[in-house]
């Protein structure tokens, strides 16, 4: 984790804490030109313009009174929700999306394939089981957890 995301997260943990807001994560990366720093919030029920901006104000202020400045180049700061495809990155997120619809990108092909889309059925500390639908038919697959390089919540069409 590089030491922008670390002392972002130190410094926006407490704001919203008091809130009762969830950090879903934070990311510091260079897109073109420019730099964002991009911090994804959420509550149950999800979060809102109103209170993104808040978070948006106060973790501006507590970044402006860090000397030295932290983030020494030019950037853009974003708050926002992760949106109806959130990334699963902790265990309770994992736990929250069993029986739901999910995208995952694995490191390694498993039948020359590196990303599927499934149901996630279960779920244990080595593995978790996928039902997917490959055309007419339905299948589970279970994958090894460290094999897994991403997931999300997806969106089934």
């Amino acid at each position: 984790m590089s030491s922008v995301v670390e002392t972002v997260t130190e410094l926006v943990t407490p704001i919203l804490e008091k809130q009762n807001f969830e950090l879903v994560e934070v990311e510091f990366v260079k897109e073109g030109k420019n730099w964002f720093l991009r911090v994804f919030i959420d509550k149950d029920g999800g979060i809102d313009i109103e209170e993104c901006a808040f978070v948006s104000e106060q973790l501006s202020e507590r970044l402006d009174t860090i000397d030295p400045d932290p983030i020494p180049q030019a950037y853009f700061l974003e708050v926002s929700s992760p949106g109806a495809e959130r990334p699963l990155k902790k265990e309770s997120d994992y736990q929250n999306a069993l029986g739901a619809y999910i995208h995952i990108s694995l490191y390694q092909a498993v039948d020359g394939e590196k990303q599927f889309e499934g149901t996630l059925e279960t779920l244990n500390e080595e593995q978790l089981t996928l039902k997917i639908k490959i055309k007419t038919r339905e299948k589970e697959l279970t994958f090894e957890r460290k094999n897994i390089a991403k997931a999300r919540l997806a969106i089934q069409f």
